[in-house]
């Protein structure tokens, strides 16, 4: 809930540019505790047990896959399960070289959630998608690298560092433009391409017409570093 509400805070406040989601522990996120998880199995409904997916991981995914400003990702150590899902919800994936990832939900014969199912293909095809969840192991931070389910790797003492470098740099730029580029992205997952390009031509007349986009014109042909508003 406190992690729910904090995503959808930062997404409604207009004075937040760019979140950074990351582990406060060694860990990223292993997921689900399965010990509480026993439990609840055994003294709670169902329907109570498996309302958690729908009242908490899936507003979580969609509030940062959807916000209209950029969210990175910053795998400071295990990601598994609904954990490798939240991640592979943000727009940048920066892993420490500890970090390593793990879809997990087969090992326990759950299928899977937060997501994943629509990212993972997305990320790294659905052949290799469907291997991942079938046949779950640990992906180690070069390997996820490799497979393209994170944009870069450092070592472990420099994520906080690097992290905080590339959401300042995509705090100071065109969030108005990120928000279009995402907004694109995400349509084009499930539209033809002409339904695409017709959305495209709407969100280009968009930033088009913006202060960003006026401002950035007018400092690249004054050789001035623009100043980007949002809007």
């Amino acid at each position: 809930e406190a992690l729910l509400a904090a995503v959808q805070g930062a997404a409604a406040d207009s004075a937040v540019r760019c979140v950074v989601l990351t582990g406060s522990g060694r860990a990223f996120s292993v997921g689900q505790d399965l010990r509480e998880h026993l439990d609840n199995l055994t003294t709670k409904p169902l329907e109570d047990v498996w309302s958690t997916v729908q009242d908490h991981y899936s507003p979580i995914a969609l509030c940062l896959a959807t916000m209209e400003k950029p969210v990175v990702a910053a795998v400071n150590g295990v990601a598994a399960g609904a954990g490798m899902s939240l991640a592979l919800a943000c727009d940048v994936r920066l892993a420490a070289e500890s970090a390593s990832f793990n879809t997990a939900f087969t090992s326990v014969a759950l299928s899977c959630d937060t997501g994943v199912s629509w990212t993972l293909p997305r990320v790294v095809g659905a052949a290799r998608a469907a291997s991942l969840l079938m046949v779950p192991r640990t992906i180690g931070s070069a390997e996820a690298l490799a497979l393209g389910l994170v944009t870069e790797v450092v070592p472990d003492e420099e994520l906080s560092s690097r992290a905080s470098a590339v959401a300042l740099r995509l705090a100071a730029g065109p969030t108005l433009a990120y928000a279009c580029v995402k907004k694109a992205l995400t349509f084009s997952a499930t539209h033809s391409l002409e339904e695409t390009l017709a959305l495209e031509g709407q969100l280009m007349a968009l930033t088009g017409s913006s202060e960003d986009h006026r401002s950035a014109v007018q400092s690249f042909v004054a050789k001035e570093k623009p100043a980007f508003r949002g809007r």
